[in-house]
């Protein structure tokens, strides 16, 4: 069941590139949604909604299901991402496209961030 109550969902466009990034809270973790290419005109949108407001403790998965594509830029996100949530926080992402998990596989980042097949998995963990 979501827990939405005294969560502000926010919503961000970045131009031109049209990237959409989502936050949400369920059950007591952050939930970004992205949809479209992580590149690095709309990387910035995904750097703001991967940093938590509060790092100690945030717990955060990434949805990146709607994202076919990312460049170096996306992935200096995902370790920024990363390293504000340690040490007693997370970061999680679930359910990334194979071109984008082949790119984090070959840059080493899948044993710092754990990819999960859904949201539901990565917020089982």
């Amino acid at each position: 069941m979501a827990d939405t109550a005294g969560a502000a969902d926010t919503n961000e466009q970045a131009e031109p590139d049209g990237l959409s990034v989502t936050r949400s809270v369920v059950d007591g973790v952050t939930v970004v949604t992205v949809v479209g290419e992580v590149d690095h005109h709309t990387s910035g949108a995904l750097r703001r909604a991967l940093t938590p407001a509060d790092p100690d403790g945030a717990r955060t998965v990434a949805d990146l299901s709607g994202v076919p594509f990312m460049d170096s830029s996306g992935i200096n996100v995902l370790i920024a991402g990363h390293q504000a949530h340690a040490p007693t926080g997370w970061l999680r992402l679930a359910g990334v496209r194979r071109p984008v998990l082949r790119t984090l596989e070959i840059v080493g980042l899948t044993p710092l961030l754990p990819c999960y097949p859904s949201v539901g998995d990565a917020l089982e963990g």
